[in-house]
């Protein structure tokens, strides 16, 4: 990659170095990424030959999971190595047994990238979604390393497709394919001259059934839900979402509310708890409580939230009035309607599930409210949204069989 490229990857280093005292996922970081290379020379093969699949944060490893773990099915003896760029990710699914090793990736600089690579020796690369490092992509295939990205989706928008964006465009030439997720961006790509893509959909939506098959019980909030009045589901919450929320379940009696911050400190926690004036827990201190006398359950644990959509009758699905929302597919996979604020146009599900009438895109306070008066007090218009959403997710599936037989 070019100069300033170069120069920019280090200032980002340099910068996630100096706030690492005050940051911890900076800190994490940081300390990560420095031990990646002992623990490989470590943990590898000497003669490498390895499957590197590289995602993001925890997301994205949920969108390559169905792809890891198709590979490890037919391919029993295949060496896999998984990265991650994000604490959030690498925190949770360090300990991931379905591949061989799991570590931070080191930063795109040129000297890092050849360390890396010349240990892994990966005989293919695959990135989830939106990773775009220029300088392993063209490391990778100046080494003739075949090299895919899937699950992605383009935009007008992005860098590729600006006229000032010659230096990004041909990361895209260094791909051996790109697997797409719709018509869009197939004919965004190929305007700009690049046709080695597949359209095939989202992985993502193939991993969302399997959890589902997979979903866990917890007796205790089963005791909470199990009576008539309709539950209300708010995953990966942030304080403008629970602003639009808990006054509405405060004043309306007849439904109930698990909410799953999406992300807590115990301050966090305590002012949640002032805020809810009905009968309330956190999940983890339930001990000489009895859930079936709760109206609310504030969850403070990691890792069970896509479990925890099976006892809702309705999902609010947050991030809409921040950066943009969370997992739309891991509710709406249930078979219940799926609200989400209006920082969506980023996601394909939640534009489609609007769209079919599975989900709701809501602007502010007064339209949420209007939405929920209507789903808890008609149960026909509530139980048809969440058949639609259901039916958009089933018949969305297939995008793992189809990467995986083109690679394989």
């Amino acid at each position: 990659m070019n100069f300033i490229y170069n120069i920019g990857i280090s200032a980002y280093r340099l910068a996630a170095k100096l706030v690492s005292p005050w940051n911890p996922k900076a800190k994490k970081m940081v300390h990560g990424q420095d031990s990646t290379m002992d623990y490989l020379k470590q943990t590898l093969e000497s003669q490498g030959g390895y499957i590197w699949i590289h995602t993001a944060s925890l997301g994205e490893f949920e969108q390559g999971r169905p792809l890891i773990e198709k590979i490890k099915q037919e391919h029993p003896d295949a060496k896999i190595l998984l990265s991650f760029f994000s604490p959030s990710g690498y925190e949770v699914r360090k300990d991931y047994d379905k591949v061989d090793a799991v570590c931070y990736l080191p930063m795109d600089t040129p000297k890092r990238v050849k360390a890396f690579l010349d240990v892994v020796k990966p005989k293919m690369a695959i990135f989830v979604k939106y990773e775009f490092w220029g300088n392993y992509l063209s490391e990778l295939h100046r080494r003739n390393i075949h090299t895919y990205i899937i699950s992605s989706i383009f935009r007008l928008s992005q860098i590729f497709f600006k006229p000032w964006g010659g230096m990004f465009r041909k990361m895209l030439g260094c791909f051996t394919r790109l697997y797409v997720q719709n018509e869009e961006s197939r004919q965004l790509l190929h305007d700009i001259g690049v046709d080695n893509v597949i359209v095939c959909g989202d992985t993502r939506l193939d991993r969302v059934l399997q959890v589902k098959a997979q979903a866990q019980d917890f007796p205790a909030i089963a005791a909470m839900t199990a009576g008539d009045n309709p539950t209300l589901v708010m995953g990966s919450s942030w304080e403008p979402d629970e602003d639009i929320i808990i006054p509405y379940f405060n004043s309306h009696k007849e439904m109930k509310l698990i909410i799953a911050p999406h992300e807590f400190d115990e301050n966090r926690l305590m002012t949640l708890m002032a805020r809810i004036n009905r009968p309330v827990a956190r999940y983890t201190q339930l001990e000489g409580k009895d859930p079936a006398s709760l109206d609310c359950m504030i969850i403070d644990c990691f890792g069970i939230l896509s479990s925890l959509y099976r006892y809702g009758n309705i999902a609010y699905v947050g991030g809409g009035f921040g950066t943009g929302i969370h997992n739309v597919p891991e509710a709406a996979v249930y078979g219940i309607p799926v609200i989400f604020g209006p920082k969506h146009e980023k996601f394909k599900e939640a534009i489609e599930l609007n769209a079919c009438g599975g989900g709701f895109a809501i602007e502010n306070a007064q339209q949420c409210h209007a939405v929920l008066d209507k789903l808890l007090s008609d149960n026909v218009a509530r139980h048809m949204v969440g058949d639609a959403a259901k039916h958009y997710i089933e018949s969305h599936t297939g995008a793992t069989e189809q990467i995986y037989n083109d690679l394989f």
